[in-house]
């Protein structure tokens, strides 16, 4: 044996001494931390595949659309459409059950509401609305929210016809709208216009 492997087994031998009285640390603090851990990341998965199955469906657009001046008046009618009931439409002698107010919102809250209205009347068979929009005289671009609307209806096949309001019920800052009867509840497709 050489001296060099006599000091290397001295010194084994001193640290053996050494940590002789050592005991092994409970390793249960890890163990809760890396349960926790999995705890943690089961929850974000599961967030995940929620946000995924309750994924956004509305196609209404949010990127910038034609503009409409603030008093126009907007009109839109589905070819078919009898110029009566187009006529009764204008002249708001169709009663409206619902009515959604849109001051106040942002394009992105107006989005989400007016497709949430069309969703649920069309779910619930309501055939007239009447969406206020405002004018939108002050905003900047003008008419925004009334541009949006405007652009909106036309994208979603179950509705009809719409038309700008008779003073009463907001003239051009409102529009009554005519749905088409549901053939199947809770189902709005997209239009060809996107």
């Amino acid at each position: 044996m050489s001296s060099s492997d006599s000091h290397s087994n001295s010194e084994s031998g001193d640290f053996l001494e050494e940590i002789a009285d050592v005991k092994p640390l409970n390793q249960d603090k890890v163990a809760s931390i890396r349960t926790q851990k999995d705890v943690i990341n089961n929850e974000y998965r599961k967030k995940v595949a929620e946000s995924f199955a309750r994924k956004d469906t509305n196609f209404l657009t949010d990127g910038e659309v034609e503009p409409v001046e603030p008093e126009a008046i907007l009109n839109f009618k589905l070819s078919g459409i009898q110029p009566g009931v187009f006529k009764k439409l204008k002249q708001g002698k169709y009663g409206f059950e619902y009515h959604l107010d849109l001051h106040r919102k942002t394009v992105a809250e107006a989005r989400n509401e007016v497709y949430q209205l069309l969703r649920n009347a069309n779910r619930l068979g309501h055939r007239s609305l009447l969406i206020t929009h405002g004018k939108g005289i002050m905003s900047n671009p003008p008419a925004r929210l009334k541009s949006y609307v405007n652009h909106w209806l036309q994208q979603v096949d179950i509705v009809v016809a719409f038309h700008s309001a008779q003073p009463r019920h907001g003239g051009t800052g409102s529009v009554y709208v005519l749905l088409k009867k549901p053939t199947e509840p809770d189902k709005i497709n997209q239009a060809k216009y996107d």
